[in-house]
Parts: structure tokens; C-alpha cells; sequence
């Protein structure tokens, strides 16, 4: 445990932790060049020359995260893609976490708190998320997981019977509209051609079980595919247990003139989820495995429910234009006990320490591609318009009766909420010559919210309330092939990121008035890219892009106050940093991969923040030039595996690092940096053929190999000082899956 007393500090009695990889000392063009020089010779310590018998060509990846499919090195953007197999590999298919780890610009903090979601923030977008994803938005299908406000929950995706995730990241995330930071995509699989059962169990430390069963397959003009599973785990930390029971469905049917009906389906019960509350940093130092003590003395839980079902048609239209028409609706109900002490309760205005909600959700979505010739050479244009909404009654009620803590006490709060978008797009590709292409888009955005007020009583008045954001996106995009191998591109755009629903429910000038922040505007943000994507070597790649973002009217933490966290728009942010990341197919049987992300996010204004403990209030000022929070300057993932054969024994060896996070606007504390290792082995065997081949697929994953003793994720500006949420030491996970055609 001194590992961590020592490092939970305040930054005026702590130097900065010493960097563990040589390579991160560097500035960011330097540490490039240093990895793009580093592949001859990594060639030259594995032989001289490689076998011109292993020089076939590295398989061409094709992804949609641009709406139409494309190889991704000819997409003037970073896009990563992580398919089926890889999502197998990375653990018990339960978070998204596990795979998303090796993809750069990307930060994905797992903590191990599922009445909190995951924490996933894109080149700093996302990253003051206390619960729930904001600032990327989230996809399964084309089906937006992400609602109105720009909030999405990554819980909802069901990676057991996932094809492939895609991550967009830099200007061309702009034309999915607000919240776009980066865009996370999960796609579906489709079934198999033979009818396929499979049955899966994983189980781990800490009660960790999870059991799936998938039925896929194709039958006349119906393909289908579902899912059934079920999680549950005892938690690393006291007070964590959870449970969740999934299920997802796809099915599509062949209609005539190639055209596709495709429903998708899917449902979430997670019932009484316990939250353990993040820990301040002597708590951490003490007892890391701990809860808060209010978290037990208040039963910090969380009920969420959720159903959903899509409708989407695509239809060619002549020999190469596509139609797709796509309308979807859900329900959403979530009970939350929070807590919040019941002294802060009394005034009249406070909502309480119960937040209790049922929502309906609905959107459309029509879009067409047309692709023809523009002075002779390839043109496509893709155009569209979307309409979401939600409606949800939202209530909320004191955590306690009397002496009694963490039940339903008297109603403090109710209202009925919506919040709306209409978008319009459009977006152009043009091969303007044989080694040169341009590409252009641009959206336009409507977000408004409402809210009626039904709780007027004495000292409480009518909060009802409306407020709208408007805006319009552009991209422009540039690509140069001068070799085959080697790709350069260049693009630059602008976004918006409203506040959510949560960000404007109370004003910010008493953090115990339930009315709404009229005055909080939208962040604008101007993004430039450059990157390049290579192939400097037989079967290496490398990509690296380097970004710079400028935001106007950041939104931050305006006052904490009775447990809630008011908000304000802080001036200007400024983003900048460099992604890398490259793969080397050593021989049939060896592979690497390594991703590097350099990130500093700053502002560039200084504001004020404020902060109500006690009866006592302190205002404490953050300086222009402190690092936004929970932002590492510093990411990496690396792996060496090794798979000699489709089937039979393999394995590799993996490194995660991540700087330190600074856990508030101030700068005065932080969870320092850390690097942890994992090692998997697999073993795959087929019996048979056709339509009566057994598949057997194991799997054992040793995470945080050397026991380190890190914080895995923080709560950013917690109001009581309890940033931190500390990660579990080394676990054992074994998993395997029977399947059979038939």
C-alpha cells in the first residue's frame, strides 16, 4: 500500500512522477520520428531480411464510419476499427474497456463502478464526465445510443454478438452533430451461413461470472441473429456488486431488388447496482478496497431498465446510389440513491437525494448516396436529415424518513423534461486526380430543451423553463497518395457540444436551487488535423496524425453545494497533441502492435470555482495554462502475440501506461501515472464440417500481471474531495464458448 500513499499527493509536496518509457520524455514530433525510425531496425534484430514467402500483402480494412464504406488509409481521418476477434481476446466481452484500451485518442477509464458507467473521453472530449458518456457520441447499428442532449450509456452495448467497433476521432466527427468529440460504433454481426448455437461461460476473482448464449444463422431470405447473457459480479471494492442481464437481437430480410429490412432489438435490466462512491486521498492510502462510509450508511444503488428496437431499409437505387431509411424508440427508467446528506436537504428548493426517472426515446433518420462523375473522376455525395427526441417525467424524492437512510422519502422534486433535435447534412467526396482526393461536409443542428415544473409548493416556485442551441458544422478535408504505400491527409472542421440535461437542471448560482441554467451556452470548437497513413515496410503499417483544437465557452463546474455540481462557461481550452500507431506481422506466427497518444489539454482562461462545505465557502480560482482534468498527457498500449495457426494454442503479452490525471480544475491533486501488464493464452479446436462442426474457443487473461497497486479512473471536481477510484490488483479470468452448427 505505500505505492499509493505515496502517490496521492498534493501537487505542492509532490514532484511529478518520473516517466517510465524513455520515449515520453520527448515532444511529440520527436517521439514520432523516433517510432518511425525504430521499425528498420526492429526489423534488423529479427533478421536481416524477411522471407519473401511471408511478403503477402496486409488484408485492406474497410470501415463506415464516414457513412459510406471505404478502406480506412483512404479516409482523410483517424478511424481505428476492432474486429470480432480482437473483442474476443481482450476479456469477458462486458466493457468496452477491454478493447478500447488500444486505440489512440482514446481514454476509456474502467470504474469498476457499473452504477457509473465508463468514462470515455476523445482527445480530451468527455473526460469531466462524472456518470454516463458525454462529449462522444455512441452508436450500435446506426442506432443512436447517445440521446438529444449529447449523453449516451455505454452499457448498452451488447459486445457478446459484436462484428466490429469503429472510432472516429478529429474534425470528421463534427458531422454526427452535438457532443462530437469522437464517434464509438458497434455493429452486429450477422449469423453464419450454417444455423450456429454457441454457449459461453467466463468466470473470474471477485465472483466474476458470465453466461451468453447465441443463436445465428441464415434461413430462405431471413438472416438472423440473438443474444441472450447474463453478468454478474461481488465487486473488487466493498459495496460494488452488480448484476446485468442482456439481450439483442438482429434480423434482416432479403427483400426484392436487393433491397434489406433490418430489426434490431435489444434490452438492459441492471437492478440494484451498488455504488461505492470515490475515495478522497487518505481514504485511498488507508484502504483502497473501501467504500465511503455515507455509501453505506445511505445504500448507494442504482436501478436502470432499458428497451429498444430499429427498423432500418436500405435499398440500391440504379447501379450505385444507396437509400437508407432508419426509425427506432426505446424506454429508459432509472432509480438512483445518492448520498447526499440529509441536512443539505432541508431548503425548500433542494430536488433531494433521489433521482427517479422514466424516459421515452425516438428518432428517424433518411439519408442518400449518390455516386457518379464529376469531371470525369469519382464523386460521391451523401446527404440526410434526422429528427431525435426524448421525454422523460423526472421526479425526485429525500433519501431518508426520518431516522431511517436510503430509502424513498417525501417528494422534492417533479417535472416533465424533453429534449429535442433536427439535423440536416451533407458530405462530399471527390478523387479530384489519380493521387488526390478532397472532401467536404456540413451540418446543420437544432437542440432544444424544455422543461414543465409540477413541484410549486411554499418556497419553491414554478422552474418550468426552454432554451436552444443552433449551429452549423463545416469539414474540409484533403488527401495525397505520392506512393501507394504511403498516404498523407489534412483536414480541419468545427463542432458543438451543448450542455446536457444534468449540466443545466440548476442554476449556478446556488447549488441547491433545482432551476434551470438559463444562461449556459454551447462550446464551439475548431479542430485541425494532419496526418499520415504508411506502410513503411512488408506487412508493417504506421499511421500518425497529429491535432490542435480551439474551444470557445467551455463548460466546467461553476459551485458545489450540497452534494450537486452547478455549471458555467469558462473562456477558451486549447487541445493539442499526436496519435501513433503501428502494426509489424513478424512472420506468419509473430505480431505487434503499439499506440502512442501525447495529449495536452489546457485552458487558456483563467475562472473562478466554488465550493459550499459546512456552512463555509471557499472560492478558489483556476489558473489559465492548469491541464484540463482527467486528460493524461501520455497514453500507450503495446502487445506482442503470437498465433502460429487458425486453431490450437496461442498467447501475448501486453503493456497499458497512462500519465497521471489531474482530478480537478485546480491542479492540486492527482492520481499519478502507471503501467500495468496483462498476459492471455487461447486455445481454439474444430471437430467436424459443414453443417455438424463443433468449435471450441478458452481463453485465460492474468490482468495487472505484477500486482501494481494504481488508481484507474477519477472523478473529476468531486465536491466532497473523493476523486478516486482505485483499480483491482491481479485477477485471473477464464472463459470458453461451445459452438455448433447444425
Amino acid at each position: 500500500m505505500q505505492t499509493i500513499v505515496a502517490s496521492v499527493c498534493t501537487r505542492s509536496v509532490m514532484e511529478t512522477p518520473r516517466m517510465s518509457l524513455t520515449c515520453f520524455r520527448k515532444t511529440p514530433v520527436i517521439c514520432c520520428v523516433t517510432l518511425l525510425g525504430a521499425l528498420p531496425l526492429a526489423q534488423t534484430a529479427f533478421g536481416a531480411e524477411a522471407d519473401p514467402a511471408d511478403d503477402t500483402p496486409l488484408p485492406e480494412i474497410v470501415v463506415t464510419a464516414t457513412r459510406s464504406a471505404q478502406e480506412r488509409r483512404d479516409l482523410a481521418a483517424s478511424v481505428d476499427r476492432v474486429d470480432a476477434a480482437t473483442l474476443r481476446q481482450m476479456g469477458p466481452q462486458i466493457n468496452l474497456s477491454e478493447a478500447l484500451q488500444r486505440v489512440p485518442g482514446l481514454g476509456v477509464l474502467n470504474r469498476k463502478n457499473y452504477a457509473q458507467d465508463l468514462q470515455i473521453s476523445s482527445r480530451g472530449f468527455g473526460a469531466r464526465s462524472t456518470f454516463g458518456v458525454r462529449g462522444v457520441r455512441l452508436y450500435a447499428d446506426g442506432i443512436p445510443a447517445t440521446m438529444p442532449d449529447g449523453q449516451g450509456q455505454s452499457a448498452l452495448f451488447d459486445l457478446g454478438s459484436a462484428e466490429r467497433i469503429e472510432v472516429l476521432r478529429g474534425p470528421a466527427s463534427a458531422l454526427y452533430g452535438n457532443a462530437a468529440g469522437g464517434v464509438v460504433q458497434v455493429f452486429t454481426e450477422d449469423g453464419p451461413p450454417e444455423p450456429e448455437l454457441s454457449l459461453g461461460l467466463a468466470v473470474g476473482a471477485d465472483g466474476l461470472r458470465r453466461e451468453q448464449v447465441k443463436l445465428g444463422g441464415q434461413s430462405g431470405a431471413v438472416n438472423y441473429m440473438v443474444n441472450l447473457s447474463h453478468f454478474e459480479t461481488d465487486g473488487w471494492r466493498a459495496h460494488s456488486a452488480a448484476q446485468r442481464d442482456q439481450f439483442s437481437t438482429k434480423l434482416r430480410w432479403d427483400l426484392a431488388d436487393r433491397a434489406t429490412l433490418t430489426l434490431l432489438g435489444s434490452y438492459l435490466n441492471m437492478p440494484n447496482v451498488q455504488d461505492p462512491l470515490g475515495l478522497t486521498a487518505a481514504q485511498l492510502a488507508a484502504n483502497p478496497r473501501q467504500a465511503d462510509a455515507s455509501a453505506l450508511a445511505y445504500d448507494t444503488r442504482k436501478d436502470i431498465e432499458n428497451g429498444q428496437l430499429g427498423l432500418v431499409y436500405e435499398r440500391p437505387v440504379g447501379h450505385d446510389d444507396t437509400l437508407r431509411l432508419m426509425a427506432y424508440g426505446g424506454s429508459r427508467q432509472v432509480r438512483q440513491f445518492q448520498a447526499i446528506p440529509a441536512g443539505a436537504q432541508t431548503p425548500a428548493r433542494h430536488p433531494g437525494g433521489i433521482i427517479d426517472f422514466n424516459r421515452d426515446y425516438r428518432g428517424l433518420d433518411a439519408r442518400y448516396t449518390w455516386r457518379t462523375q464529376l469531371a470525369a473522376r469519382p464523386f460521391t455525395l451523401t446527404g440526410g436529415a434526422s429528427i431525435d427526441q426524448l421525454k422523460e417525467q423526472r421526479q425526485g424524492y429525500q433519501n431518508f424518513i426520518g431516522s431511517t437512510l436510503g430509502v424513498v422519502g417525501a417528494l422534492r422534486r417533479d417535472e416533465d423534461n424533453t429534449a429535442r433535435n433536427s439535423d440536416q447534412y451533407l458530405q462530399a467526396d471527390w478523387a479530384v486526380a489519380p493521387r488526390w482526393s478532397v472532401g467536404a461536409g456540413l451540418r446543420h443542428s437544432r437542440v432544444r430543451f424544455s422543461s414543465r415544473d409540477h413541484y410549486i409548493v411554499a418556497g419553491n416556485g414554478d422552474d418550468s423553463g426552454a432554451m436552444a442551441f443552433e449551429a452549423t458544422t463545416p469539414l474540409a478535408s484533403v488527401m495525397y497518395r505520392p506512393l501507394d504505400a504511403l498516404h498523407l491527409y489534412a483536414s480541419a472542421g468545427r463542432s458543438v457540444e451543448t450542455p446536457t440535461l444534468n449540466e443545466v437542471a440548476y442554476r449556478s448560482n446556488a447549488g441547491t436551487d433545482p432551476g434551470w441554467n438559463l444562461g449556459l451556452k454551447a462550446s464551439r470548437a475548431q479542430h485541425l488535423e494532419i496526418g499520415v497513413k504508411s506502410r513503411p515496410l512488408p506487412r508493417t503499417t504506421l499511421d500518425v496524425a497529429l491535432f490542435s483544437i480551439d474551444t470557445d465557452d467551455e463548460i466546467a463546474v461553476a459551485r458545489n453545494e450540497g452534494g450537486r455540481s452547478t455549471f458555467q462557461n469558462v473562456g477558451r481550452t486549447r487541445r493539442d497533441g499526436v496519435e501513433a500507431s503501428s502494426s509489424w506481422a513478424i512472420n506468419p506466427a509473430w505480431s505487434t502492435y503499439a499506440a502512442l497518444t501525447f495529449t495536452r489539454a489546457r485552458y487558456r482562461d483563467a475562472f473562478n470555482s466554488v465550493a459550499v462545505a459546512s456552512g463555509v465557502t471557499t472560492t478558489t480560482q483556476v489558473n489559465a495554462g492548469n491541464d484540463l482534468p482527467g486528460v493524461p498527457r501520455r497514453s500507450a498500449y503495446a502487445e506482442l502475440a503470437w498465433r502460429p495457426a487458425p486453431t490450437g494454442w496461442s498467447g501475448a503479452l501486453e503493456l497499458r501506461h497512462s500519465g497521471r490525471l489531474w482530478a480537478n480544475d485546480v491542479n492540486d491533486e492527482y492520481a499519478p501515472a502507471y503501467t500495468v501488464w496483462a498476459l492471455r493464452a487461447g486455445w481454439r479446436q474444430v471437430w467436424g464440417q459443414g453443417d455438424q462442426a463443433w468449435r471450441l474457443d478458452t481463453l485465460a487473461r492474468i490482468e495487472n500481471l505484477r500486482d501494481a497497486a494504481y488508481v484507474g479512473s477519477v472523478i473529476v471536481n468531486e465536491g466532497n474531495r473523493r476523486y478516486y477510484e482505485a483499480a483491482p490488483g491481479r485477477a485471473l479470468m477464464v472463459s470458453a464458448t461451445l459452438a455448433r452448427s447444425f
